[in-house]
């Protein structure tokens, strides 16, 4: 057993609290990683806030890398030592999704109906005397946590741990959702709601796929200057106009735009992104997660016209086989991640962190 420090959060809307927490050792197919690096992402917040409804006390946290510590009986994929990101999508390569060419949700998921635990239904962490339930199979607001090893991947050794981590979410997220899930082709035309850090890489991704035109929402204006530095072709407020966004984008592209994507995880958003795409042949993509209890509703015509309206996990990726090359593309400055991070901050100042966040900075 290790004693280490970890943020765990008692209850929704509380600050994180900085406890001492045992992390036991891996059992069979589990892997114990020492955590270096960790991103604050939106949907870490949602549990917080109870958007995202999971059961506590718990250790969040989904965007990481790290080192091997220890391994269990029977991991074959990483040894001690290695460098590896925790992939909130598994994979364990014999379900019906890590099969099929189409998906890359594992079944071994636990995203949705989250159990909160390991796959054997037990916790790998106590915190006075209490177990604390995993959150997303990683839990990376620890100094030690425990992963299935389906659920890690190595990396290259020379990797930069404290930028890489970002492959573990919020990057990988939005850059798939262009190139993988939406399949953006050249000379496209592409509106991203959302500016923040997954925003910013669906808008990098477009850019990647050579999209002609791509068009920057969001009601916060401090986001524009990145996104035009990182691709962005045009930036609008939806502050700054009195009709519906979904009509501006609609007279800036004449008939709509060809791709839409959701970054945000509103359900107003999710409608107007579909309603601003193309009405025969437009496709709108939803990243952002959904808030638990909300219902969609919509004008069936926008989808009778043709329109294909689709959600992204991971950005399509199968997690185990697509991050050990997106961390070489890195490697090989095929992408940047550097304007992703907006600050660095020791672990102790985690819930300051999560206030930078919510002022959208």
């Amino acid at each position: 057993v290790i004693k280490c420090k970890a943020a765990v959060l008692w209850k929704t809307k509380k600050p994180f609290s900085i406890e001492e927490v045992e992390v036991a050792p891996p059992k069979a197919h589990e892997v114990r990683v020492k955590i270096i690096a960790t991103g604050i992402c939106r949907s870490d917040d949602h549990v917080i806030s109870g958007v995202l409804v999971m059961p506590f006390p718990i250790i969040l946290g989904h965007e990481a890398a790290g080192v091997v510590e220890s391994v269990g009986e029977g991991v074959t994929s990483v040894k001690p030592g290695d460098k590896v990101i925790p992939l909130f999508v598994p994979q364990c390569g014999e379900c019906s999704v890590c099969l099929s060419t189409k998906g890359n949700l594992c079944r071994k998921n636990d995203i949705g109906p989250a159990s909160a635990l390991m796959p054997d239904g037990t916790s790998r962490f106590t915190c006075k005397g209490k177990a604390i339930h995993h959150f997303a199979g990683t839990s990376t607001f620890t100094e030690y946590t425990v992963l299935h090893e389906t659920a890690v991947a190595k990396i290259d050794a020379a990797a930069p741990l404290e930028k890489v981590c970002l492959i573990g979410c919020g990057f990988s997220t939005g850059y798939g959702a262009a190139l993988q899930t939406a399949k953006v082709e050249p000379g496209s035309t592409c509106a991203v709601f959302g500016l923040g850090g997954v925003g910013l890489s669906v808008v990098m991704g477009c850019k990647a796929a050579g999209a002609s035109r791509i068009i920057g929402v969001d009601i916060n204006k401090d986001k524009f200057a990145k996104a035009k530095e990182l691709g962005a072709t045009d930036c609008v407020n939806p502050k700054d106009f009195t009709k519906p966004i979904h009509e501006v984008l609609m007279e800036m592209t004449g008939l709509g735009v060809d791709y839409s994507f959701e970054v945000i995880g509103h359900t107003e958003t999710m409608a107007a992104a579909l309603a601003s795409c193309h009405f025969n042949y437009g496709v709108s993509v939803i990243v952002g997660v959904p808030p638990a209890a909300e219902k969609l509703s919509f004008d069936p015509m926008l989808l009778f016209s043709g329109r294909t309206w689709k959600g992204s996990v991971f950005g399509g990726w199968k997690s185990k086989d697509s991050v050990p090359k997106l961390v070489a593309d890195y490697m090989e400055k095929k992408f940047v991640l550097d304007p992703l991070i907006t600050h660095t901050l020791p672990f102790h100042k985690i819930n300051e962190g999560f206030d930078l966040l919510r002022t959208g900075k």
